[in-house]
């Protein structure tokens, strides 16, 4: 590791530190600690979302994809594209023209307001350890970065440094820290791309004559998947729009319904195609530059993800080498600190909210910063225990997803809101989804179990509905 990218890497995490030490002075109350304040613009809500959404899991599993299978890989974030313009247009105008959502900081408060206290709590559990499983992967996408640049990092030492600058100043900073450093984050991680990763790149291998001719033309097209693929990305990413707690908190943190939606619009532009082209590109280039021999890599033991970090330290000179980590280790911590700001705010509010009752805003904030800490202990310690970064991703999402979707739905956007079909919904299609994915099971079509997660929870929340309507249908008969 020369020192100069040592340098820029510890100036940078120092940075981190420093923006979390000075909004820890800037929070009064809960209001500034988990929504900023309620007052925050478009483009910094927008460029939030998509560094929360995107960040470096995605921008490490995206590498990896362009590895494997070339641009085609792109068609994963056009889901994300369609979700949050889908939620712009649907989900943003029912939650801001409510006023009982007026002075909410988490998404299973929407939970107990639709249906009551014992659905808020299921859906806070859910939400909690897919959250937790989330903040994982980025910590682990962080780490294979750092030890896949440095080679004297090994992987857990990486791990247990991203981990400790995570959660130390999300745990000072709350969301107004969270919101103001993703876009800065953001703003670094796509010049490093623009500027440096994809055109040294692009330069280091020849350029166009040298990628056609090293890669079979699978790899330039954008019908390179499966119909299953873009099935199970879609039944995994649109529906996160409606239920991902770090999307609800910045649909509270928005000035108004109007910045919200155009908030969402900027995200869903850059998540696709901007995001996505340049993060499959570089995986694609990390491809070329391994079949031409440049990088020493023995693909039986290491895995595509780690593709894109070889190539970068093989072609990047010193100090910039250094400027396109930091780029990438934003988009780790963008997404890193707002999934464990997501995580503390169901634990301290939704969980144990209604037991602790502190008596000062002060101690309220102190108690959240110590559920923070603790949260992100233990989402290190999973992330020590995991090995593929979109993997760990992809099932935590579903494994929100299934168990959330359906109720949230049904509570928001229809008048059967029954407590007893949302809880039994929750559990079966959370239950699903977690089963069929420890299970090496080949699933009809090759769908994912999210598919049969969500059409689980859809059947037993309408099973339950009918069977009350029968109880209440023989009630009027014996009475009448």
């Amino acid at each position: 590791m020369h020192y100069i990218d040592l340098g820029i890497f510890v100036g940078y995490m120092l940075l981190m530190l420093g923006v979390g030490y000075y909004f820890m002075h800037q929070n009064k109350n809960q209001d500034d600690y988990y929504v900023g304040g309620r007052n925050i613009g478009s483009w910094h809500i927008g460029l939030s979302v998509v560094a929360t959404d995107v960040g470096g899991g995605f921008s490490v599993g995206l590498g990896g994809l362009g590895f494997v299978m070339g641009l085609a890989g792109s068609w994963m974030l056009f889901t994300g594209l369609l979700g949050a313009w889908l939620a712009a247009v649907v989900l943003i105008p029912r939650v801001k023209s409510d006023p009982a959502f007026a002075n909410f900081y988490t998404f299973p408060q929407i939970f107990d307001h639709l249906f009551n206290r014992k659905v808020a709590l299921v859906a806070a559990f859910i939400s909690l350890i897919g959250y937790l499983g989330f903040t994982s992967s980025q910590l682990l996408a962080g780490a294979k970065l750092a030890s896949g640049t440095f080679i004297e990092l090994g992987l857990t030492e990486a791990l247990v440094l991203m981990g400790i600058i995570a959660v130390v100043y999300t745990v000072l900073g709350g969301l107004k820290a969270v919101i103001y450093t993703d876009t800065v984050q953001w703003i670094i991680l796509m010049l490093g791309f623009i500027l440096i990763g994809l055109p040294v790149a692009y330069f280091h291998v020849g350029g166009w004559e040298s990628i056609q001719a090293t890669l079979p033309e699978s790899y330039f097209s954008l019908s390179n998947l499966r119909w299953q693929d873009l099935a199970n990305w879609g039944i995994t990413i649109i529906p996160i729009w409606f239920i991902g707690m770090t999307l609800y908190q910045r649909i509270f943190a928005s000035r108004d319904e109007k910045s919200a939606k155009k908030a969402w619009f900027i995200a869903g532009f850059f998540e696709w195609p901007i995001m996505a082209f340049m993060g499959v590109s570089l995986g694609l280039l990390s491809k070329v530059a391994f079949e031409q021999g440049l990088l020493i890599i023995d693909l039986d033991v290491m895995d595509p993800e780690m593709g894109l970090p070889i190539l970068l330290r093989t072609i990047l000179p010193p100090g910039i080498l250094g400027l396109m980590m930091a780029a990438y280790f934003s988009a780790v911590l963008s997404t890193a600190d707002s999934c464990l700001m997501a995580a503390s705010g169901n634990l301290s509010t939704d969980v144990l909210g209604k037991w602790l009752n502190p008596k000062s805003e002060n101690t309220q904030i102190r108690y959240s910063q110590l559920f923070t800490l603790i949260l992100g202990v233990l989402a290190l310690s999973l992330a020590l225990q995991m090995t593929n970064v979109l993997d760990l991703m992809l099932y935590s999402y579903a494994f929100m997803v299934s168990g959330l979707l359906v109720p949230i739905l049904f509570g928001l956007f229809t008048k059967y809101r029954n407590p007893q079909a949302a809880i039994a919904a929750m559990i079966s299609g959370g239950a699903m989804t977690a089963g069929l994915g420890m299970m090496d099971w080949e699933l009809f079509l090759g769908l994912d179990p999210n598919f049969f997660g969500v059409f689980t929870s859809l059947a037993m929340y309408l099973l339950v509905i009918m069977v009350y309507r029968i109880k209440n249908q023989n009630k009027i008969k014996e009475y009448a």
